[in-house]
């Protein structure tokens, strides 16, 4: 069977992880080539990964009728632009997070991909690795009862002082919730389901950021868009979930991810990666105890949503990783700040089925 051909466009931060796990890990699929506005990073791809094309642009690979499915790793506020015209040009899309800048953006994208009958999915896939896959068989075998409640917590001072390009985090399409929200609202709805109502607060808590981190140190950005968001989920199954994402909080001791049910409790591992460790906590046991991993992916396997996909298009069942999960997220993370402006609960109009788990004791790499 020939293998999926992926183009990836963007070469930024995030590429290059992508692009170690989809020539090396990921051996079902085949990188045909890259591009980057950045004509340097494209280049450098090419000879750190052995890749055998650099296309000029964008239009170019979409043009190529040996790529079958565009990688968008692109910045947030062009996800909606590039995706759009990958699927005008049949091509099946997996997109880095969030599926679009707004609601409407994905919306767009969503139905133009099922206009054109191609797949679309996107980040994150984290949710698909070895921790939270086997905190779901644990969650789905009873370990901790019926879900009540869950809490979702990701603070930090902004990533002004590490990143280097940060500007486009406190631009359109960024912010704390768009940003890192997608990891947290993800593992929930694979843990216990669809969001059914949210409610939310937000503020812009500082008007500027200074960049402290190379090649931009001491620029000054201008913030666009919210840097704390508080929100309430209602999920469909009954409990009750608290989120907080922000850029302005210089430490905490807040827990990263925790599902509580009636007989016991999980502390998730960090969503952003594949990991443990998970604590459960059992009324008998009277302490938390560290459960071993009991699924494959442990490391960072970025990229293994995308194979997931191409063994899907291959074998005609639904993607992992696919469109409904990531509009569903979008829905969820911008009716928060819908919420904040309206001052009221918004009912999801969406309520996608929970991905297939994963399926163990295959050979790294290889899906079903």
């Amino acid at each position: 069977m020939k293998k999926p051909r992926i183009g990836i466009v963007g070469c930024g931060a995030i590429s290059g992880i992508y692009l170690q796990n989809l020539t090396q890990l990921f051996t079902e699929v085949e990188v045909a080539g890259v591009c980057d506005l950045i004509d340097q990073r494209a280049e450098d791809a090419l000879a750190a990964y052995n890749i055998p094309r650099k296309y000029k642009d964008m239009h170019e690979m979409f043009a190529d009728p040996t790529v079958d499915i565009v990688l968008n790793l692109t910045r947030p506020y062009e996800h909606h632009q590039v995706s759009m015209a990958a699927i005008a040009a049949g091509k099946h899309v997996y997109s880095e997070k969030p599926l679009g800048a707004t609601l409407e953006e994905g919306m767009e994208i969503r139905d133009a991909a099922k206009a054109k009958g191609v797949y679309l999915g996107g980040a994150p896939d984290t949710f698909l690795g070895a921790g939270i896959q086997t905190c779901r068989k644990l969650i789905d075998d009873g370990y901790i009862g019926r879900p009540v409640a869950a809490t979702a917590f990701f603070a930090c001072r902004g990533h002004e002082s590490w990143h280097p390009d940060p500007a486009f985090y406190y631009q359109f399409g960024g912010g704390p919730m768009l940003d890192m929200g997608p990891y947290y609202i993800t593992a929930l709805v694979n843990l216990i389901g669809a969001v059914k109502t949210v409610s939310g607060f937000a503020q812009k808590s500082f008007p500027t950021r200074r960049i402290t981190s190379e090649p931009h140190y001491g620029t000054i950005v201008d913030v666009e868009v919210a840097t704390h968001v508080a929100g309430q989920m209602e999920f469909a199954c009954g409990a009750v979930g608290t989120i907080i994402q922000s850029f302005d909080i210089h430490a905490h001791k807040l827990p990263i991810l925790e599902v509580y049910g009636t007989e016991g409790s999980i502390s998730v591992p960090d969503p952003n990666t594949f990991g443990g460790p998970i604590m459960l906590y059992r009324p008998e046991s009277k302490t938390h105890m560290e459960i071993p991993l009991t699924f494959g992916y442990e490391e960072n396997s970025r990229g293994l949503g995308l194979a997931d996909m191409a063994k899907a298009i291959q074998t005609g069942r639904k993607a992992r990783a696919d469109v409904d999960i990531t509009f569903h997220v979008l829905e969820a993370m911008t009716n928060f700040a819908k919420s904040a402006e309206t001052g009221k609960h918004i009912g999801m109009t969406t309520a996608p089925e929970r991905p297939v788990p994963m399926v163990n004791g295959l050979l790294p790499g290889v899906l079903d």
